[in-house]
């Protein structure tokens, strides 16, 4: 800006205005302001002037007749549009409705301090340089209607009593509107070359951006203040746009809107906030620290949307498409649904809005660490990178729709299962194919049992007891690894590890009793049935009429010769009557020699076991 500034740099009039003495310019050669010059001198001054030329008037009060009365000599014949080289009106005290219509400017043109009694229209105004209107005070509204700005657009600390309605062509560099004071906003349609600052916007009421345009530049509101809804439909943000340290009252909507980079909200504190969006960004939508006063709707599309310490002091409904979702250490007062939306959104036209720059992929939750989630739920979102460790009430947490969790590598070694991301990084530093531990280390198994302890519970009471065994198994395997564990416990986890996988895999019992069948089978036919099937012995004795028959049953007698005459289809009929019988704890009345005994005995005891724990796998995985 190449403006003047200051009130002291001018010669002043003078003359007394309001009992002080004017501060307005002196018109060269005239002893005053233009204001106060008489009739033949403004006459005169005014026939001096051509278009093209420069107009310095800081601190001379002016009224529209006069204005109208300055430009007329620039105007050119055949258009009507005046031409103005520099315009210095700083300071100036305008009564009146001004208005300045169809005006070129060749170089700047600045209202800096200047004081309006009433409304401020620029219409069809074009300026080569800088426009200022920094510190002014419009009592009225402030419209800039098809104007076009060369240079910057400086409107720090004004402040407007009625309403600020920007809808011009473009600004050629940086727009400034720090501390801008207004009743309403309307930025509309406006290319800003260079981005715009609105730092510290103060509106009481709405402030809409629809159209507006922020090139090769931030957008930034930092410290905003607006009291309304705050719509961007159909802004294009070529760089950030930052809310940071704001206060929003109403609804954010930005349909059509086009994000190039990332938008954050940091710290900002909605009011009155029902909804937000629909937002396509293919960066970062970042709304930590953030408070929310009352129920809200975020619809956002993003490559990553951030709610550190984010709080809502009520219900939230988070529906959001392809984004890597954090919530750690945010405070729900009240339910928060984290929702994995599978279709695009759509404009209120009915029209879907387009998603370019993202990756197709379902939306992840990376974690929720320090959160309370009896007031959340998680719904059709990938689990597969969340932390869950030091979140509390993980018991209440609702998991609905697709939930993907983490997997085990591939291989015949590990199992299909549900896994946290914090089990994968423990594992990391034993196992191969197991995903490493991010920065910020990794926990043991005597951390991770819990956690998996309350997501089975959480899981349970949602009736989905299926889904739950896998978290069982997941705590059984922290257990069964603690180092905090006796040896003793260790040992017994390990038998129920190897025998059922906890009592949640079928094949794994039926295979170990079917193993012990067939054990049981060969050891009675090689050393459990008797050599051949002994025949009943009567001995009796005659005493008169009444005779006594004792019967003795001989011992049953080892089988004996070689291992390959015992193995007959005769000894294999038997001996599989022995074992299907123990297997359902009922004597198979086989003679049995003394050893064949001793198996039957073993054999009713295990196998039994095994086939109770295939049906308790069975059950877990089928439970309703």
């Amino acid at each position: 800006m190449t403006g003047t500034t200051g009130t002291a740099a001018w010669p002043r009039c003078g003359r007394p205005e309001g009992g002080e003495p004017c501060p307005g310019r002196k018109v060269d050669p005239y002893p005053a302001c233009l204001a106060h010059l008489d009739d033949t001198d403004r006459a005169a001054h005014l026939a001096t002037l051509s278009p093209g030329a420069d107009l310095d008037h800081r601190g001379t009060p002016l009224t529209q007749d006069l204005l109208d009365e300055l430009l007329a000599p620039l105007r050119a014949p055949g258009t009507g549009r005046a031409r103005v080289g520099r315009a210095d009106f700083d300071a100036v005290r305008f009564s009146g409705e001004a208005e300045i219509r169809d005006v070129g400017f060749d170089g700047y043109c600045s209202f800096t301090s200047a004081v309006f009694d009433a409304g401020l229209y620029l219409e069809a105004v074009r300026t080569g340089g800088d426009l200022r209107l920094d510190s002014a005070h419009v009592a009225g509204d402030l419209w800039l209607d098809d104007c076009e700005v060369d240079g910057d657009a400086w409107f720090p600390k004004a402040r407007v009593d009625g309403a600020l309605r920007f809808c011009g062509r473009k600004v050629g560099r940086s727009a400034v509107f720090r501390d801008l004071t207004c009743a309403e906003a309307r930025v509309e349609g406006v290319d800003f070359e260079r981005g715009a600052d609105f730092t510290g916007l103060r509106v009481t009421g709405t402030a809409g951006f629809d159209g507006a345009h922020f090139l090769n530049g931030a957008a930034c509101f930092d410290r905003a203040d607006i009291g309304g809804d705050m719509p961007f439909d159909g802004a294009r943000f070529d760089a950030n746009a930052t809310f940071e340290d704001a206060t929003i009252g109403g609804d954010l909507s930005f349909v059509d809107a086009a994000a190039r980079a990332d938008v954050c909200f940091r710290r900002t504190v909605f009011r009155r906030t029902a909804v937000i969006g629909p937002l396509v960004c293919p960066g970062t939508v970042d709304f930590s620290d953030a408070v929310f006063e009352t129920a809200v709707t975020l619809e956002v599309a993003a490559k990553e949307v951030r709610c550190v310490r984010t709080r809502w002091a009520s219900t939230a409904a988070l529906r959001l498409r392809y984004a890597d979702v954090d919530l750690t250490d945010a405070t729900p007062a009240f339910p928060v649904s984290v929702v994995g939306r599978p279709r695009p959104f759509v404009s209120p036209a009915g029209d879907e809005i387009a998603e370019p720059g993202l990756a197709r992929k379902q939306v992840g939750v990376v974690s929720v660490k320090g959160v309370d989630a009896a007031y959340l739920m998680l719904a059709d979102v990938d689990l597969t990178r969340c932390l869950f460790v030091e979140a509390v009430h993980l018991d209440q947490l609702r998991l609905e729709g697709r939930c993907r969790l983490a997997e085990p590598p591939g291989g015949p070694r590990w199992i299909r299962r549900r896994t946290l991301a914090e089990e994968h990084h423990w594992r990391a530093t034993r196992y191969r194919g197991w995903t490493p531990a991010p920065d910020h280390g990794r926990h043991d198994p005597d951390v991770l049992a819990p956690v998996y302890r309350q997501l089975r519970k959480a899981l349970e009471d949602g009736r989905n007891e299926p889904g739950a065994a896998d978290f069982y198994y997941g705590e059984m395997e922290m257990r069964r690894h603690s180092d905090s564990a006796s040896r003793g416990e260790r040992t017994l986890l390990w038998l129920y590890w190897a025998l059922s996988g906890y009592g949640l895999r079928a094949a794994r019992a039926l295979a170990w009793l079917l193993l012990a069948m067939t054990a049981t089978v060969f050891a009675m036919m090689l050393w459990g049935l008797p050599k051949g099937d002994p025949d009943p012995v009567s001995e009796g004795t005659s005493d008169g009429r009444r005779i006594t028959l004792t019967t003795k049953k001989p011992t049953p007698v080892n089988p004996d010769g070689a291992y390959s005459r015992r193995i007959s289809g005769e000894r294999f009929e038997k001996s599989l009557r022995v074992v299907a019988n123990s297997v359902i704890f009922r004597a198979s009345g086989q003679d049995l020699t003394t050893t064949g005994t001793y198996v039957e005995m073993t054999a009713r005891l295990v196998e039994p076991g095994l086939l109770a724990l295939a049906v308790l796998a069975v059950r877990s995985r089928v439970k309703r």
